[in-house]
């Protein structure tokens, strides 16, 4: 797994998680930054040459429609975050910490919102969606009383998991996410220290085209084949 989860995990252990923060969400689109830097040498070199920059909750607008995203690269080092010109790759993170079967129907449905507005935006930006899905047994909200408890944590994620290659994927041209991935956290969101990442299945293994380096490795070929030159 690239550096980015791991940083990302930290990030977790330190904060916590909480579903009207955009603290999460923020740190995964730096770790994506930063992974994207380490593995894309097309994006690195148009960065430090400040042509990239990327942003945090972006209004994306098409038409008279708007769609917050949550990290936007665009061709304006290291990456600078700065405001934005042109957007190419615009990614949605969502996550499923508890009410796993009711939860993931609305990111689905989320997720397939975001392409279509993306690819409404421009036919050649890369829609991009990372889901995160806690395996917990147990999860304390802070929007509620007392704690949840996942009768087969194991199961929910799978469920998720399943619901997230659902999503629509684009190949070349068409209808759908060009790149998604899902990462399967252990988060009870009380012993924080105890955070961490779930490797084994149903979590997806490397090679499968879920696994968070093939969504980088994706992200790297795709921007190369339309924004190299």
């Amino acid at each position: 797994m690239l550096a980015g989860i791991d940083n990302f995990v930290r990030h977790l252990r330190s904060e916590g998680y909480h579903p009207r923060s955009a603290k999460h969400s923020n740190s995964l689109s730096c770790c994506v930054v930063g992974d994207l830097l380490s593995r894309c040498p097309v994006i690195r070199s148009q960065a430090a040459a400040g042509d990239l920059v990327f942003s945090f909750n972006f209004d994306l607008l098409t038409g008279t429609a708007a769609w917050n995203v949550d990290r936007q690269a665009v061709s304006d080092g290291e990456m600078r975050q700065a405001p934005t010109s042109t957007v190419r790759i615009a990614i949605e993170h969502k996550a499923v910490m508890t009410e796993h079967r009711k939860a993931v129907k609305n990111r689905k449905r989320d997720f397939e919102a975001h392409h279509e507005h993306v690819h409404r935006y421009s036919s050649s930006a890369i829609a991009g969606g990372i889901l995160i899905v806690n395996g917990s047994s147990t999860f304390k909200s802070p929007l509620r009383e007392g704690t949840t408890k996942h009768r087969d944590p194991k199961a929910l994620v799978e469920h998720c998991i399943d619901q997230m290659r659902a999503v629509s994927q684009r190949p070349d041209t068409g209808y759908g996410l060009e790149a998604k991935a899902v990462v399967a956290v252990d988060l009870d969101n009380v012993n924080l220290e105890r955070a961490g990442l779930l490797t084994s299945l149903p979590a997806p293994q490397v090679g499968d085209p879920l696994h968070y380096d093939a969504f980088i490795e994706r992200l790297c070929t795709l921007y190369e084949e339309r924004f190299s030159i």
